[in-house]
């Protein structure tokens, strides 16, 4: 998080294999929600199964939640901060320094052509429960 165009903005970094990527490419806004420690494995169960694949929010015990601007997000968020997209853009690999440039390339991606997308995004709306 920080400030880009005189905007308060978050900065997200999204693979363009996951799931996750159609939803902020299809949408002009999204949520970010951040959680407690006791949800720790909840986390887990998303951050390793897709929701292409399963309904991983029933499978974390999550209990979905709508804003009241309308967007997705989770009850059980301690914070929550509604987003809209302003820029985004492919990361360009060419541009990692040595030793990032082959070590990333060969241990995070295995030298697969996927490519992550940067999205900055103005923050809107913060939720935060006491």
């Amino acid at each position: 998080m920080g400030y880009i165009w005189e905007r308060p903005s978050t900065f997200i970094f999204i693979r363009d294999t996951r799931y996750t990527y159609q939803f902020l490419q299809q949408h002009e806004s999204f949520t970010l929600s951040f959680f407690n420690e006791k949800y720790r494995n909840a986390l887990r169960i998303c951050g390793t199964m897709s929701g292409r694949n399963t309904d991983k929010v029933k499978e974390a015990g999550l209990t979905s939640l709508e804003t009241p601007s309308g967007l997705m997000s989770f009850e059980e968020a301690r914070m929550i901060i509604e987003c809209k997209k302003m820029f985004v853009q492919e990361l360009d690999y060419a541009n990692l320094t040595e030793p990032y440039k082959s070590k990333i390339m060969e241990e995070a991606y295995k030298n697969e052509p996927s490519k992550h997308q940067m999205f900055i995004s103005e923050i809107v709306n913060i939720w935060i429960k006491k």
